[in-house]
């Protein structure tokens, strides 16, 4: 006879033999992940190209917490690396419970003047390695019915986003297939969770070359956002869209046309340069 559900509980790992596996966390939101998650005892592998901040980040939390920390240097935007990745975790036996891919980056300015092969990178990134690794590690998760993914998106998302095109175009596809993936592994007792935070104080408009600018209502912190993302993570919610600011500036635009949200967010991403006519 199949194992019924009572012997796969029986067969699965404990929390203490298992990770949640962080992408991007070198820094921002990926870091202030591994430490709120790290505060709640679990077993982290963290992820990105910069190894010296990995191991700083590994030494902060390893003086707070009685847990594993393993680092792995990798970048994630490179073609094929989801399955350098996922072969790296069985290699060196490591079970993921949680995936968190939030490793993702933009880039400001008008799209035909943007570098192709940057661009490129941005897609690999945002879209193919988070769907690749989703699909290599999703299969455990579902069968031992726990765990989740929680994909990094955008409020971004929610409108077309001029001189952010590709990036606005890119979290459009995570908040959707997010949700749809959602609700197919809900039965199996697996979490998927879509995270829109808006404006955020990180490096992410300092990389992606955005130069200053001011959001209506400010930036959120990181840490808000991770709390308000476990949160909603830990209430079985498949997308949060993080600070009331936020949810009421996505409410209103649908009120209003595509062709005008577009138009608003030009004004607001629009290239200072541009209007000085350099």
């Amino acid at each position: 006879m199949p194992d019924s559900p009572r012997d796969m509980r029986s067969t699965a790992p404990s929390a203490k033999d298992t990770f949640a596996l962080v992408t991007g966390a070198s820094g921002g939101i990926g870091a202030c992940f591994a430490r709120a998650l790290a505060a709640r005892g679990q077993n982290l592998v963290l992820v990105a190209r910069s190894k010296d901040k990995l191991e700083v980040l590994r030494t902060e939390l390893a003086a707070k917490h009685s847990i594993r920390i393993e680092v792995i240097e990798q970048d994630l935007s490179l073609e094929g690396a989801a399955r350098k990745l996922s072969a790296t975790l069985t290699e060196r036996g490591f079970v993921v419970d949680l995936l968190v891919n939030n490793a993702g980056f933009g880039a400001h300015g008008q799209f035909w003047k943007l570098a192709l092969e940057r661009q490129a990178e941005m897609l690999r990134l945002n879209i193919a390695t988070l769907t690749e690794l989703t699909h290599l590690l999703l299969p455990a998760l579902v069968e031992r019915r726990a765990g989740g993914v929680i994909n990094i998106s955008s409020t971004a998302s929610f409108q077309p986003v001029p001189y952010s095109s590709v990036y606005a175009a890119t979290k459009a596809y995570v908040s959707s297939f997010s949700m749809g993936l959602a609700e197919e592994v809900r039965e199996y007792g697996v979490k998927v969770l879509a995270v829109c935070p808006g404006g955020t104080a990180t490096n992410f408009f300092e990389a992606g070359q955005f130069g200053k600018m001011e959001f209506p209502g400010g930036l959120q912190s990181p840490e808000a956002v991770v709390e308000a993302s476990l949160r909603a993570y830990d209430h079985g919610h498949s997308m949060v869209i993080t600070r009331f600011f936020n949810r009421l500036m996505v409410f209103a635009q649908r009120l209003v046309s595509r062709r005008f949200a577009a138009v608003q967010a030009g004004k607001l991403f629009r290239p200072k340069t541009l209007n000085s006519g350099k």
